[in-house]
């Protein structure tokens, strides 16, 4: 048994200090993990150029970006936001039901591929956004289209919503 008696310092730091007038004010996200990994490639499709902004700044800043580049900062989660607010609009059930499964799934995309397919394809009908996995060889088929998740817990019955394909009809 230790002879000395643990201690605990830990203090919540917060900075009441306003931010300058000159940083535009946004609302922050408010969204988990789960939410923001389901809704992330969609983020990056859209917000691509103000991520490739801020990305800039902080290359150009080694060090002290982090004050420099808050207006870009800002203005990647803006754009994010305006991406969660629209699919929470235009593809709430398939929205939910996909980052529900990964929340379960322990954040495991290819336990929840089903789910993701219909996300992918009610983003693409309604928002015209589309799923693209970045530097992707040209000749491979992109891992969430693949029918066949090999590490996945049980077998995927579904087929996999390739935007422009036509879909087979259904047998209902």
């Amino acid at each position: 048994m230790a002879a000395r008696k643990p201690t605990f310092n830990q203090h919540v730091l917060i900075d009441t200090t306003p931010l300058p007038d000159s940083i535009p004010k946004v609302k922050e996200l408010g969204a988990t993990s789960a939410p923001l990994m389901s809704a992330s490639f969609f983020i990056g499709a859209r917000c691509k150029d103000y991520n490739d902004d801020f990305m800039q700044c902080k290359t150009e800043n080694p060090g002290k970006g982090e004050f420099e580049c808050l207006k870009e900062g800002r203005r990647v989660t803006r754009c994010a936001r305006s991406v969660i607010d629209d699919i929470n609009k235009s593809c709430l059930e398939q929205f939910r039901a996909h980052w529900n499964c990964l929340e379960m799934q322990n954040h495991q995309l290819w336990q929840c591929r089903p789910a993701e397919w219909k996300l992918n394809k009610c983003v693409f009908e309604n928002l015209g956004l589309e799923k693209t996995i970045p530097d992707q060889p040209k000749n491979s088929t992109p891992v969430h289209l693949r029918p066949r998740q090999i590490y996945a817990n049980r077998m995927i019955i579904d087929k996999p919503y390739i935007p422009g394909e036509k879909e087979p009809a259904s047998s209902s």
